[in-house]
């Protein structure tokens, strides 16, 4: 068992990569799992190595190739200039972390700063030296470095992975660049003449593609489709994996393995269902097509796959939130036509993660909330996780420094180095199971509200979440569900005001090109404080030598702001009104001041502090007896990067 004073000494942050920090993950209590837990996850460790690619390529055409020619230029660089070898590596890391050429949160192109001609020597030499190269059919050298070389170095070149909102009116799946539409356009989809709209047969597991006969083609993620060799491999990990599951997990196991191979969504729907009805198994995975915020249409899935186990420690407060989700439900500031009249099957725990790969890995989400499918979600509940492992190493690598450089005083300051991570891991816990899990729509939008509000609908859906967390965190029964102390909850409110005010204006580091945002979290929290900065009295903006900061005025005034603008966003989705979301959003979520980027980089270029991160994960290895069976499984933390990556490319 890990002590205390291990914890608090051992290594979080290993190296900072330009704007990016790369931290170690640790999974504490991995060693006391029983034996056949182990096993399980080590099978569905294998499965989320095996899906690894399908994310890569899902992000654009090309990654696959650069990844394969980077890491064999690192492999194999005996003799290749220093200088050369150094922003090749440098350049990779990224790669790495962003999963692909384009930064995870702004969507944009990040260079490689060579010249073309220092790349292709460097690639010629790791050929000399037994490099395998990625090239076509009797591709040379020179052709693939030069077929590569508009994604490596020209940034007028598919710029952007995701675009929602591209300038001069361009089609937004003609200026995202990501892989899941070939030649496709929204006209194709949503005819100007109000013709009928195309809605795929494989909508979630598909990428569409539009032949020059004009001709829509869905080439479907399945195991006799595209990808077919690496979702066989998934299944089959998932296969060995379910004679150490619990009878709950081996169904959702089972309907898994079904769906990949049909790809049909009735069986997508039934591997929810049972992997919602599952709610006592104290190991769970997440794997296949979740998240939609790389398809600016919102309805294609990106790949991912997450291995977890309960942290129970932890798990006791999150459930008294969960158990209590009807209480909430009846008290939600919209209208109460769109409140569940029966809340079902809220399951909700703390977690500790071993890996995560794809969407999810190595830059990864703090909360989670599935299924996303509403119509499931009305019917038979949904799943709420926590990553409390994953919040404990964020914590341990963020310096003091940070928060007191955008705190207006030194009493903000003090707040937040005593509640700010308490708070937060609180409303992360109500944005997953109260928010997402909450509300109800129209019955004319079938449970699918994101066809009504397209590329809006990620955004519009964070946003919701967040403004029931902000909302909720300063009702009494959070003391009443002792979540926190009652002496302290005013000063905890407080807290988490402050900090969601401030991360409006520190999260502009992020964004060092242009003067939008498309990340869709990052829209929400923009959405919410400039619309309470222009609709109430709750946040102030103030200057003081040079610097501008986001002071919280009025506490009572900010959650009833947050009550106003949480029914006005709720009768967006629930109706489905396109119009008035796109009102909120391009008002309030998309465009910033330049000139107040450019202040907010160099305030934090000066702390030499990161604008993300991507973690390192643990590894595992089994334990094998004489026959070569496993009867054990070892963990073990690489703090290494690199080591890691070119690891799981071998896998």
């Amino acid at each position: 068992m890990t002590t205390k004073l291990e914890r608090d000494t051992r290594p979080h942050l290993l190296e900072q990569i330009d704007e990016a920090a790369v931290v170690q993950l640790y999974a504490d209590g991995f060693d006391a799992l029983p034996v056949n837990d182990k096993i399980l996850i080590w099978h569905l460790y294998q499965a989320a190595l095996a899906g690894r690619d399908i994310y890569f390529d899902q992000r654009h055409a090309c990654a696959l190739d650069m990844r394969a020619l980077l890491e064999a230029v690192l492999r194999y660089g005996e003799g290749i200039d220093e200088t050369v070898l150094a922003e090749i590596r440098r350049y990779t890391k990224l790669f790495w972390i962003n999963t692909g050429p384009y930064n995870n949160l702004t969507a944009r192109k990040f260079l490689l700063q060579l010249e073309p001609a220092a790349m292709r020597d460097a690639v010629r030499l790791a050929e000399r030296n037994g490099a395998t190269l990625p090239g076509r059919r009797n591709e040379t050298v020179d052709g693939l470095v030069d077929r590569l070389a508009p994604m490596f170095f020209d940034p007028a070149i598919d710029p952007s992975v995701t675009s929602k909102a591209p300038e001069h009116g361009r089609d937004i799946l003609e200026a995202s660049a990501n892989n899941l539409y070939a030649g496709v356009r929204m006209s194709d989809l949503v005819p100007a003449d109000g013709g009928r709209h195309v809605v795929e047969r494989y909508g979630l597991n598909s990428r569409l593609v539009k032949h020059a006969d004009g001709r829509l083609e869905e080439q479907v993620y399945r195991i006799d489709g595209l990808y077919g060799d690496r979702i066989a491999r998934i299944a089959g990990h998932l296969e060995a994996a379910m004679p150490y599951a619990t009878p709950g997990m081996r169904r959702a196991l089972d309907a898994l393995v079904t769906f990949y191979r049909t790809g049909e969504d009735a069986d997508r729907g039934a591997y929810d269902i049972a992997w919602v009805e599952d709610k006592d198994s104290p190991v769970d995975t997440i794997n296949g097509f979740v998240e939609v915020y790389m398809d600016a249409r919102g309805v294609k899935g990106a790949w991912e796959a997450l291995v977890f186990y309960v942290n129970r420690e932890k798990t006791a407060g999150i459930q008294r939130l969960a158990a209590a989700a009807a209480w909430f439900e009846e008290r939600m500031p919209w209208d109460p036509q769109w409140r569940r009249p029966d809340v079902r099957g809220v399951t909700a725990r703390a977690i500790d993660v071993v890996i995560e790969t794809g969407d999810s890995g190595p830059i990864t989400p703090i909360g989670i909330n599935l299924p996303n499918d509403q119509a499931i979600r009305e019917t038979y509940g949904s799943k709420s996780v926590s990553l409390s492992n994953v919040a404990e190493a964020y914590d341990k690598s963020t310096p003091p420094s940070f928060r007191r450089e955008f705190a207006w005083s030194g009493e903000e300051a003090d707040r937040a180095e005593r509640w700010a991570t308490f708070a937060s891991e609180l409303t992360t816990n109500i944005h997953e199971v109260l928010g997402h899990g909450s509300g109800r729509v129209a019955d004319r939008l079938a449970g699918q509200p994101q066809l009504a509000l397209k590329e809006l609908y990620s955004t519009l859906e964070e946003a919701r979440a967040d403004l029931v967390a902000l909302y909720f965190v300063a009702d009494r029964k959070m003391i009443e569900l002792d979540l926190v102390p009652a002496d302290d909850h005013a000063e905890i409110v407080l807290a988490e005001y402050e900090s969601y005010a401030r991360n409006a204006l520190v999260q502009l580091r992020r964004v060092r090109e242009g003067t939008t945002i498309e990340e869709d979290h990052m829209r929400n929290r923009q959405l919410i404080v400039h619309w309470l900065l222009a609709n109430s009295t709750a946040i102030e903006i103030r200057r003081r030598d040079g610097k501008t900061y986001h002071v919280v005025a009025d506490v009572a005034a900010f959650r009833e702001g947050a009550g106003r603008l949480l029914a006005e966003v709720q009768r967006i989705k629930s109706e489905g009104h396109y119009e008035a979301g796109r009102a909120l959003v391009e008002t309030y979520a998309v465009h910033f001041d330049p000139a107040l980027r450019d202040e907010i980089v160099a305030r934090v270029a000066r702390l030499n502090m990161p604008s993300y991160t991507g973690f390192v994960m643990p590894k595992l290895e089994p334990v094998r007896d004489e026959a070569g069976a496993i009867v054990d499984v070892a963990i073990s933390y690489p703090l290494d990067l690199e080591k890691q990556m070119l690891e799981w490319s071998r896998t």
